[in-house]
């Protein structure tokens, strides 16, 4: 199954020189604020969740996380990772191409001004107390890429987490916190047990 996701935020965008060349910056991801509604929960991104990822990941930077227009990577210098008090700042140098100059064109007119971020989770922590306001913190990540994108697509859950939402809608009382992300090998054994009898269902039907 795929455990990739994505998230979008509305952030400041900016383009400045620095040593004569074009500059992309601005921040992937905002710390400690409610994301809008991902299918069930909402979610945190917590401070030190890319901490390891950008000290040891090769990270690209894309445009509308299209892999055909690259433009920084971490292992070039061309793309700048940081945490800071707000939350993952990044810092582009895009290349020469006519293509990126556009890019840069469009996003200091103001035209596209969100970000989005690539990523698996490493560790999560969930609190179910509010059955209608699940919340989700991303402790640790491992990230992919960073991305202006011209429209925000829906954010993106795996379906381990889909079914790990579930399960805790169902659960009385709360739920315990987990550690690590969850994984379809551990979703809870009368989740799994009820999805297999509904395939043995739709199978005889």
């Amino acid at each position: 199954m795929d455990e990739r996701e994505t998230r979008t935020f509305d952030i400041e965008l900016r383009v400045e020189k620095e040593d004569d060349k074009p500059h992309l910056m601005g921040h992937a991801a905002v710390f400690d604020k409610k994301s809008e509604d991902l299918g069930g929960f909402r979610e945190i991104v917590k401070p030190g969740a890319f901490k390891k990822t950008i000290q040891e990941a090769d990270i690209r930077a894309l445009w509308n996380h299209d892999a055909n227009y690259v433009l920084g990577r971490t292992k070039s210098k061309t793309l700048s990772l940081a945490e800071d008090k707000t939350g993952l700042a990044v810092d582009i140098e895009p290349p020469d191409t006519t293509w990126a100059t556009d890019l840069l064109t469009t996003m200091g007119r103001g035209d596209v001004d969100q970000m989005s971020f690539g990523f698996r989770v490493v560790k999560d922590s969930w609190d179910n107390t509010d059955k209608n306001n699940i919340v989700r913190e991303l402790v640790e990540v491992e990230l992919f890429d960073v991305s202006p994108v011209t429209y925000p697509a829906y954010p993106q859950t795996s379906i381990a987490v889909r079914d790990h939402v579930k399960a805790l809608q169902s659960e009385p009382g709360n739920a315990p916190h987990s550690a690590v992300a969850e994984e379809p090998g551990n979703a809870p054994h009368s989740t799994r047990e009820k999805q297999r009898r509904l395939r043995l269902i739709e199978r005889d039907l």
